[in-house]
């Protein structure tokens, strides 16, 4: 059977693409030699502990903080070169927005859209059916005329999905969206989720509670120490953490046994008798005189 490739112009163009890119602080590299790829209408999730270096490659991208080394394209365009930052629609981690200014649902959207609107023109219909459609889209559409500060914080965290969706990008990055919410708003979020990438929505979504993802993400990417861990599909993750445990306690093990060995013991020689336990418990081994408090 013969196989014909596809033409060149059938390929898609990476949403985002990263090669050995290096984001960090005043020139100086935190995250380094990063690859990734996200391609169009594909929902990442990026993992990760805290300190592993997922906000600053999420601020990199955004621009918040220095790109450093590597190549960075936002759908083949140098992000050096990306005049209309608005193609990346970025929603916070916040737990509620501030109450110290009164704001509608419809107001607090329609910001959404002055990344891309001159802040001297007046929104047209367009621009206002685009942030009905947003707040449609995650469920608030009852809700328009509706001050924010009366809104539970699953709703607020709604409000600023749409209003990153108001301004149309191409890819919508997630800061923990639910984080900080109870479970029941988990919920809603996730329906809220799953119904962005029904419509194709590429999101790239930082989160730790990957179990409110569950069936939403195509991919799961894991970083630690700066660079990319894992990246995988969800099937694939178990195994990899399971792994990881495994190589833990093995290490756990072995560091056990380093010190018992250390201290004269060893379980398959009882030859000359075990050391006393009181000596290892008190930190003094018999001969070795005391045991400096990090190597146990």
């Amino acid at each position: 059977m013969l196989v014909t490739a596809l033409p060149h112009s059938a390929v898609p163009t990476p949403a985002i693409r990263l090669d050995h890119a290096s984001f960090g602080y005043a020139g100086r590299p935190f995250t380094e030699g990063v690859n990734l790829t996200l391609q169009p209408g594909e929902v990442v999730a990026l993992l990760g502990p805290n300190g592993s270096g997922k906000s600053t490659l999420v601020r990199g991208l955004l621009g918040l903080n220095d790109h450093v080394g590597g190549t960075v394209e936002i759908y083949g365009t140098p992000l050096e070169d990306l005049q209309d930052r608005s193609r990346l629609g970025y929603v916070p981690q916040r737990h509620t927005l501030s109450a110290s200014v009164r704001s509608t649902v419809r107001e607090v959207v329609a910001t959404g859209q002055l990344a891309s609107r001159p802040w001297w023109r007046r929104a047209s219909a367009d621009d206002r059916a685009l942030v009905e459609k947003a707040a449609d889209t995650v469920g608030l559409a009852d809700r328009l005329e509706a001050d924010v500060a009366t809104l539970s914080g699953g709703q607020q965290r709604r409000v600023l999905i749409a209003r990153a969706l108001a301004s149309r990008p191409d890819v919508l990055i997630m800061d923990e969206p639910t984080a900080g919410v109870d479970a029941a708003n988990q919920d809603v979020l996730a329906t809220v989720l799953r119904r962005l990438a029904g419509l194709g929505v590429t999101m790239l979504v930082v989160t730790h509670e990957l179990a409110a993802l569950r069936g939403i993400v195509d991919r799961i990417v894991e970083m630690d120490a700066g660079q990319v861990s894992f990246d995988g599909p969800p099937a694939q993750y178990a195994e990899h953490r399971a792994s990881v445990s495994r190589a833990a306690d093995a290490g756990l093990a072995q560091g056990h046994s380093s010190i018992r060995h250390h201290h004269g013991y060893d379980e398959h020689h009882h030859d000359d008798g075990p050391v006393e336990a009181p000596g290892l418990l008190s930190g003094v081994g018999p001969m070795d005189g005391p045991v400096e408090e990090q190597e146990l």
